[in-house]
């Protein structure tokens, strides 16, 4: 079985050069983007909302200062009690 190139390359004879297609022109214009005020507060958002999951509990130790102070009988007596009512009062407008 015989297979006949198409288009036959004769190693002597020099490839031909299709010719340059034009040079690419570096225009003078920049690319941009911008965003909606929709996008940046969604932005906003998200940021602040990584930075409140990864700030650290420090509440949690108070909590368990306050427990303890509560299940300690020494610590409840009748200046406190008065106090926490008042302030209940104060922070309740009453």
């Amino acid at each position: 079985m015989t297979i006949d190139r198409i288009n036959p390359l004769n190693p002597l004879e020099p490839g031909k050069k299709t010719g340059r297609s034009g040079q690419v022109e570096r225009g003078k214009e920049t690319d941009s983007i911008s965003l909606s005020s929709e996008a940046v507060k969604k932005a906003d958002l998200y940021q602040a909302m990584e930075l409140v999951s990864s700030a650290e509990d420090v509440r949690a130790a108070r909590v368990a200062e306050l427990k303890a102070k509560i299940n300690d009988p020494s610590y409840i007596n009748d200046t406190i009690i008065q106090a926490t009512a008042d302030r209940i009062l104060d922070v309740f407008g009453l």
